[in-house]
């Protein structure tokens, strides 16, 4: 039976279902304690994209209870030294995760109050011939650390040694602005299923420079020094707005502005994808 007045666990890894990681952590959790509750986040990740991570915990965790502890495996640097830690977040949240710049959004949009890095003597899963894989600390670390933090077994000071939260691991991420009357940013993150393109520009800094629905707005889309859009489009609330197959500039749920096709593609139509070398100019 769930205990639902103890912390919920969320889990995102790149691990997908093709076999059997996401159970053995999972059967971890259930072994330490029972009455816990495991939610899947995502197990879709694309393959080693720590910036997605990143993205996609920063895009979710602050819809979640307070006191949710929230598990970010994508590791390709698993077993070597790079930290293992247990974040404090503000909100009252705990993000559990290889300190590799998976905290990168979170530590900007939300706060990071304090982390820990987790104690291998202590908080390590023991007894099911484990001791000599150095490559599966979803299971063997972060899931069980985690079990053991919502379940009551440690508390936060139990992870492990305190580290400056200034050290922590974080990648580089433009911000967006005005520009001689145009707005800057970049392609933040795509929208696998539908095809969207998400910026990191708030609707609020697009109504500062002056723009409203319903405008036609010229956009320019580059990687690194390569143009690969270029046309004046729609900037409106709903893809509806234009007709099937036409390009727009929209509002997304995280009051960022993106792009997309009605009813089609804007990625692969356009051969668009996202991160620090994919650069945006609007107006």
């Amino acid at each position: 039976m769930i205990d639902h007045n103890k912390p919920i666990l969320v889990f995102q890894t790149d691990f997908t279902y093709k076999e059997g990681a996401v159970s053995s952590m999972y059967g971890v959790v259930k072994s330490v304690d029972l009455t816990l509750e495991i939610i899947d986040g995502t197990h879709e990740l694309p393959q080693y994209d720590i910036w997605s991570a990143s993205y996609r915990l920063n895009q979710s965790l602050r819809f979640w209870p307070e006191g949710t502890v929230y598990v970010s495996v994508v590791d390709p640097g698993v077993g070597t030294q790079r930290r293992a830690c247990v974040a404090k977040v503000e909100g009252g949240y705990y993000v559990v995760t290889p300190d590799n710049g998976t905290l990168t959004h979170i530590a900007r949009d939300m706060g990071i109050l304090a982390v820990r890095q987790i104690d291998e003597s202590v908080n390590r899963l023991r007894g099911k011939n484990t001791e000599g894989v150095a490559i599966f600390h979803g299971r063997d670390l972060f899931g069980y650390t985690a079990a053991r933090l919502a379940s009551g077994v440690i508390d936060f000071e139990g992870v492990g040694p305190a580290y400056p939260v200034e050290e922590i691991v974080t990648l580089n991420l433009p911000e967006a602005k005005i520009e001689n009357g145009k707005v800057t940013g970049m392609i933040e993150i795509d929208d696998p299923n539908f095809g969207n393109a998400w910026t990191n520009i708030p609707l609020s800094l697009m109504e500062k420079a002056g723009f409203s629905y319903g405008e036609m707005l010229p956009v320019v889309i580059r990687c690194k020094d390569r143009e690969v859009f270029s046309q004046t489009i729609l900037f409106d609330k709903a893809f509806g707005c234009v007709g099937k197959g036409e390009p727009i500039l929209y509002n997304n749920e995280l009051m960022n502005v993106a792009f997309a096709v009605c009813m089609g593609s804007f990625t692969q139509t356009y051969g668009v994808s996202y991160g620090s070398t994919w650069s945006v100019t609007i107006g």
